[in-house]
Parts: C-alpha cells; sequence; structure tokens
C-alpha cells in the first residue's frame, strides 16, 4: 500500500460509519488511490521491481482528478447542519 492510498484510508477512517453509497465511493477512493501510487512509483504491484510506467502526464492528473471528485461526493453529504437552535441568539427577532 502506497502513501496515497494509506493517507485516503485514513481519511475516509475519520468519517466514522458509512451509509448509503458512502461504501461504494470509499472503495472507489481506495482503488484510484492504489493506481496513482502505481503509477508514481513505477513497481509491480506483485513483486516491487521495477516496471515502465504508463504515460504519467496523463494517467496521473486524471486519476487525481477523479480522486478528488469521488472524495468531495462523499464527504459532501457530511457537511455540518447550519440549523443551530442557538445560534441566532444575537438577532433581536
Amino acid at each position: 500500500m502506497g502513501p496515497v492510498e494509506k493517507a485516503v484510508r485514513a481519511d475516509v477512517e475519520e468519517l466514522g460509519d458509512l451509509s448509503d453509497i458512502e461504501p461504494s465511493l470509499s472503495e472507489m477512493a481506495y482503488t484510484l488511490a492504489h493506481q496513482i501510487d502505481l503509477a508514481a512509483s513505477g513497481e509491480c504491484e506483485e513483486c516491487g521491481a521495477a516496471i515502465p510506467t504508463r504515460d504519467s502526464s496523463v494517467t496521473l492528473p486524471q486519476l487525481n482528478r477523479e480522486l478528488r471528485q469521488t472524495l468531495a461526493q462523499l464527504v459532501e453529504g457530511r457537511a455540518t447542519d447550519d440549523d443551530d437552535d442557538l445560534g441566532d441568539l444575537g438577532s433581536p427577532d
């Protein structure tokens, strides 16, 4: 497991229990992060031997963009509610 995948797994773990489509989105994020690590390292997943990388100038930006979008969608539904019952104490209403 590479550094990007480790970081993504730690971030998703911080979210706590996953529901609805969040488990699927988290698995997508893990896969994308793994592919980013592979593209960046140029190592064989099985044995760690050096392998020619794909055209990383195209692949890495695409994978990074997709990972950012997946993570954004994963946390989108977890935005804190701004319906604080006491939050409007300063207004005269």
